[in-house]
């Protein structure tokens, strides 16, 4: 069995995470900010020195390339290297790396694949603008209209910000790939959950990835003096959320299965005064499951349950939806392909699903694709916490290593 070069390996993972660091430890690194900026650059740098092509193409995904003998299609690895605000610095960016280090180890020692292998990093998978712009785009699935509309929270355009960077965000519409150009799709990724760490095992092997649907829902009532009106006269917009998160776990358990989940993870109350009854409440909502079709029960039933306390407490309901993504499958071929690679290097693994989003389901929407889960310590992630053990980094390394070269024979 091959393996990469581990110290290589190491001292990107330790260069890279000083990029965008912080007092607080966490790491700012959100699209196209200027630690984004420094840190594409550094990227570009690294494809570079290792003999690979390097490439950014139209939506500003970052692309090293080792042609195979037959260049019509890549086998492709790849991930994200942008952070939420205060991250980790294994989210996306290990997944890119290991794949920097199996390209290096393969150009080393001058093996050409039968196909190309490319790796890449996509733009904006953490969503400053709104979520995998960059896997988006390569799968042809941007539209005019979701570039333009493109915002972070501040209100700053992804046209503006990609202007700023020096790219043309009406470009990301010829980042599309031709799906008879590759051959597949793989991806490592930290578990960002405790499963692995509890088991003690050291991969994962993803058979789904789960689907989505992101709503910003609005309460609308009546402020009002929280002293002279009564209880009985008030259109309380807070307590018709309070009323609606008790209500979560009865959907779950009625319309659900046991891989659904759902978070209210972001609330604002107006006008925010501690004197005045809340006029209006805005809170976010985010249901996850690995089936389609109970995705569409919840929306239903979560929609139904809102529209029913909003009723009874005359409030006026609304929401927009602020993104919806489907669940995805593994290629069987694929995953046999991790197994064997697993089984040959006498390492233990546990099949599992992930509950959260990655590139790698936008890019099954065009390509056969596999993903591979190295533990989380702690199930931390999104956090200066976040850490993965060196060894098990190494292990997950071998086997997306031992992978490609089984998957390209």
């Amino acid at each position: 069995m091959e393996t990469i070069e581990f110290d290589k390996l190491k001292e990107d993972i330790s260069n890279l995470s000083d990029i965008g660091k912080s007092a607080d430890r966490g790491i700012y690194r959100m699209s196209f900010t200027k630690a984004d900026l420094r840190a594409r650059e550094w990227l570009l740098s690294r494809y570079q020195d290792a003999g690979l092509e390097s490439s950014v193409d139209g939506a500003g995904n970052i692309i090293g390339k080792l042609k195979g003998k037959d260049d019509s299609k890549s086998w492709i690895i790849g991930s994200h290297i942008d952070t939420v605000p205060a991250g980790g610095h294994l989210d996306g960016s290990l997944g890119v790396l290991t794949g920097l280090e199996v390209l290096r180890t393969l150009k080393k020692k001058e093996f050409i694949p039968n196909h190309s292998l490319e790796v890449i990093s996509f733009t904006d998978e953490e969503g400053r603008f709104g979520g995998l712009f960059g896997s988006e785009a390569f799968a042809g699935e941007l539209t005019p209209d979701r570039i333009h509309n493109a915002k972070d929270l501040s209100g700053m355009s992804i046209v503006d910000a990609m202007k700023d960077a020096g790219l043309d965000a009406s470009k990301a519409l010829d980042a599309r790939r031709n799906p008879s150009t590759i051959a597949g799709y793989l991806e490592l990724h930290i578990e960002q959950g405790p499963i692995l760490d509890s088991l003690q095992i050291p991969i994962g092997i993803v058979e789904q990835i789960t689907g989505l649907f992101k709503w910003q829902v609005r309460l609308t009532g009546l402020a009002n003096h929280a002293g002279t009106t009564p209880m009985t006269m008030r259109k309380d917009a807070f307590q018709g959320l309070a009323e609606f998160s008790l209500e979560i776990p009865r959907i779950l358990e009625e319309n659900g299965k046991e891989n659904s989940v759902a978070t209210i993870g972001r609330v604002s109350l107006f006008p925010g005064s501690a004197n005045t009854v809340p006029g209006r409440v805005e809170f976010s909502l985010d249901v996850r499951d690995t089936d389609e079709s109970i995705l569409e029960e919840l929306s239903n039933a979560f929609r139904k349950a809102i529209s029913a306390i909003a009723r009874r407490r005359g409030l006026m309901f609304e929401f927009d939806i602020l993104s919806q993504v489907k669940p995805a499958n593994s290629n069987l071929k694929i995953l046999e392909a991790i197994q064997n690679s697993c089984d040959k290097q006498n390492y233990k693994y546990h099949k599992m699903h992930s509950g959260a989003a990655h590139d790698a389901q936008i890019m099954a929407r065009i390509t056969d694709m596999g993903m591979i889960f190295v533990p989380s310590k702690n199930g931390r992630s999104h956090s200066p916490a976040e850490w993965t053990a060196w060894e098990d980094i190494h292990i997950g390394a071998n086997v997306l290593l031992n992978t490609i070269l089984e998957l390209t024979k």
